[in-house]
């Protein structure tokens, strides 16, 4: 199985580990937006995009680079974030980008959330939030979320790491 993880992670690391440590499951090559041909996208099996959590959305970057792919019928995708607090009710962010890979012909079968060391803002006034995330449980729930993407029962669930 060809797979491929397209990641923003750019304050922390935070987001960069948690595509590693699927990385290592899927045998999978992490890249960021600008490493990647979106041509090459369409030879792959699974796609992964993900980043941290950005002023309630992901990252710039990565919401770009989907919005620039063209429409055409791909593979299975799944979508994976990291952020200091949880996705709040009005603002589906993860839900937005699952629809709009859904657009460009991407079949989502999984999403996967955890906290992560947030430093945004207010929080960096108090030295930021979560400072010990992600954590052993959130690397485990992530290599359990990858493990169930090569098809079997647990492909297609939303996870989010214990804690979130």
């Amino acid at each position: 199985m060809k797979v491929v993880i397209v990641c923003v992670s750019v304050s922390h690391g935070n987001t960069a580990r948690i595509a590693e440590t699927m990385a290592k499951v899927l045998e999978a090559r992490v890249v960021s937006p600008e490493e990647v041909d979106p041509a090459e996208l369409d030879a792959c099996d699974l796609v992964g995009f993900g980043s941290g959590i950005f002023t309630m959305d992901f990252h710039p970057r990565l919401r770009r680079f989907v919005r620039d792919l063209p429409e055409k019928q791909r593979r299975k995708a799944f979508v994976f974030t990291t952020s200091g607090l949880p996705e709040p009710p009005f603002r589906r962010y993860v839900r937005r980008l699952a629809g709009l890979l859904g657009r460009k012909g991407f079949d989502v079968v999984g999403t996967f959330a955890c906290r992560g060391f947030d430093t945004w803002a207010p929080f960096k006034l108090v030295g930021g939030i979560r400072k010990d995330r992600p954590g052993t449980a959130d690397f485990e729930a992530a290599r359990r979320f990858a493990e169930g993407l090569g098809g079997g029962p647990a492909c297609g669930e939303n996870v989010s790491s214990p804690g979130s």
